[in-house]
């Protein structure tokens, strides 16, 4: 079953305090322009255990297409699985898999989809978070556009929405694929109670992992 978005949450990050005291931000950023949040069990499929790196693409998607107004729906995970094998990036038996898909596979189908180049910023480990949050910044500040985060032993795929520096250190608006339910099972006000969407301290990233950051190219419209 597809999902095209009628009963996913719109702009879960609106109304989210600052991770400090407002008074405490020095700056900050965040995505420019609608996304809807894309999640385990979404369209009726139980992708659990696999299934976080397609539902952060189905978010970005939802992003761009807002943004270039074609008409257009985030593919479903069959259709992301048969894109990786006509680009040749899979076999065959990759469709109907439960193979997860990181930040590479992730830059190759937003091209493939929306003919729209990403850039991957790599870090060889959550430690190099701080030297990077300047070009982190000028991305949001530049484009605003929604971007995807992975890595090896933090496999664990990421929408990153944004970014804050406070008096305490600096953040990232991180939210979460990994809830599960169906269509129109969450609302805002969940989703940032439990932390699907939340700030999140650089330093809780890991140190062990390295961690790839996918930026697609488009400017907020």
């Amino acid at each position: 079953m597809e999902n095209d978005g009628r009963h996913l949450i719109l702009n879960v990050h609106l109304g989210l305090p600052f991770p400090e005291p407002e008074n405490n931000i020095s700056r900050h950023t965040v995505v420019h322009g609608d996304y809807l949040y894309y999640h385990y069990g979404c369209d009726g499929v139980d992708d659990r255990g696999w299934g976080c790196g397609y539902r952060t693409l189905q978010t970005i998607s939802s992003w761009v297409c807002a943004q270039t107004s074609s008409g257009q729906s985030p593919p479903g995970l069959r259709q992301i699985q048969e894109a990786l094998v006509t680009m040749s990036d899979k076999d065959r038996s990759f469709i109907g898999s439960r193979s997860w898909i990181g930040s590479f596979e992730i830059a190759l189908c937003i091209d493939y989809f929306y003919q729209l180049p990403c850039k991957i910023l790599h870090l060889r480990s959550g430690a190099d978070l701080k030297a990077k949050f300047e070009e982190l910044y000028e991305h949001f500040d530049r484009l605003g556009s929604l971007a995807m985060m992975g890595g090896d032993s933090d496999s664990a795929s990421k929408g990153i929405l944004g970014l804050c520096s406070g008096k305490h250190g600096h953040y990232m608006l991180v939210l979460d694929p990994h809830f599960y339910g169906p269509p129109g099972s969450i609302s805002t006000n969940t989703a940032q109670k439990e932390g699907w969407i939340s700030w999140r301290k650089i330093e809780l990233f890991e140190r062990e992992s390295f961690y790839n950051i996918c930026l697609p190219q488009l400017a907020a419209q």
